[in-house]
């Protein structure tokens, strides 16, 4: 049994010298013991930190330094666990001919470079207030689509940056990725077209989130959400329909969100036997409405009109076309409202009234009667009061 337990103990020792491909357990056991000092530091190293940046952010009266230091939070906190690895495999004594220090560089490389370009990344939203006048070109989402390519091309270089100090050649990976690429937009020829349309539109600036838009036979509603294959529109019955973006290079679009001016465009008609000089009364005191209105624009701002237009079939018609200043549905609503209360008004005050609708029928004359039915001779007829019935009347005896 001793012999056994002496056995067992060589065993252990042997393991906790030679260990794992060279690696003995006392070497380990200090590299896992510094990790863990710095997870357990992390969060007080970053507070230490970010509190000086913090204080010396707030003696500069602009505000960009606030968000940068916010915005690099995380890189710092990552900061003790690059120097706790370094540390780990320095104390640790991990150099030997068995490939394990160069793979400890590597993964050290890695870790500053993953954290340097991550710092980079974090900067790019901080940074967008440079690229605050490309607003007046481009649209606010364009400008949006500009820093998602920013921050895909930092990552994109910080990734193959990593691959190549682990010896991974990252140029035939790219040249794969642009065979596979061809080969999909051949097959994906709509998305392709949706995806060249959305960029058109952003560009354009056609429309933006919130807009008021109308496509021509398709839907009618609010820009909810643009994107660069599809655009969301919620209808007025607040139903979402997603539009390809091809739809707007084949389709008109109407923004009425752009409009400078609402226009009203009615057509009153009065009755015939308005005479000339209540007419005139009554498109002179709607003009006079609308030029002393200053819900309305006036000339050369926008058109107005007031005039005797036509002769209908029942009713003499003014034409009124104006505009409002305000383009809000809302208040536009209330401002029509109260001009369609004044012209009512105006036209009970001339002492005439609407025209609706009407057919006038004139009765004939004896002359146009037709001769009233005699039966032959040899026939016995019976006489009534009303014998012969026209379409005017009864003919009596």
């Amino acid at each position: 049994m001793e012999n056994s337990l002496d056995k067992l103990w060589a065993i252990i020792l042997d393991v906790w010298k030679s260990g794992y491909l060279g690696i003995d357990l006392s070497s380990v056991l200090p590299a896992l013991g510094i990790l863990f000092v710095a997870l357990t530091l992390r969060g007080v190293f970053t507070r230490f930190v970010v509190n000086r940046m913090v204080a010396f952010a707030r003696r500069t009266k602009n505000e960009i330094d606030d968000q940068i230091i916010a915005s690099l939070e995380g890189p710092i906190r990552f900061v003790p666990i690059v120097l706790g690895v370094y540390f780990a495999l320095e104390i640790g004594n991990f150099a030997s001919d068995n490939g394990l220090n160069e793979f400890g560089e590597n993964l050290v490389r890695s870790l500053v470079v993953f954290n340097l370009f991550w710092g980079l990344y974090c900067l790019v939203n901080p940074l967008t207030f440079f690229m605050g006048r490309l607003e007046e070109i481009f649209s606010g989402e364009m400008v949006d689509f500009l820093v998602k390519v920013m921050k895909g091309i930092i990552a994109g270089i910080g990734a193959a940056t990593i691959l190549e100090l682990w010896g991974i050649q990252v140029g035939p990976i790219i040249a794969g990725l642009g065979i596979v690429g061809v080969a999909v937009a051949l097959g994906a020829q709509d998305l392709c077209k949706n995806l060249i349309s959305g960029f058109l539109i952003l560009a354009e600036k056609r429309f933006k989130v919130g807009d008021w838009v109308l496509v021509t036979g398709i839907v009618e509603g609010t820009v909810e959400k643009i994107g660069f294959r599809s655009t969301m529109i919620r209808r007025f019955d607040k139903a979402p329909t997603i539009v390809p973006n091809t739809v707007f290079a084949d389709r008109a679009v109407t923004n009425f969100s752009e409009m400078s001016h609402r226009r009203i465009y009615w057509k009153i008609g009065v009755e015939y036997s308005t005479n000339v000089a209540q007419l005139q009364q009554i498109t002179e005191q709607i003009k006079d409405y609308l030029t002393g209105n200053r819900d309305f624009a006036q000339p050369p701002e926008a058109t107005l009109f007031v005039v005797t237009d036509s002769f209908n079939a029942s009713s003499i018609d003014i034409m009124i076309y104006c505009f409002t200043k305000t383009t809000n549905w809302g208040e536009w609503l209330e401002i029509k409202q109260d001009f369609a209360y004044a012209i009512k008004h105006i036209v009970e005050s001339a002492g005439t009234h609407f025209a609706f609708p009407s057919m006038s029928i004139y009765p004939g004359t004896g002359a146009d009667q037709p001769e009233a039915y005699i039966p032959p001779d040899g026939h016995k007829t019976m006489k009534t009061k009303a014998s012969v019935f026209t379409t005017e009347g009864a003919v009596g005896e």
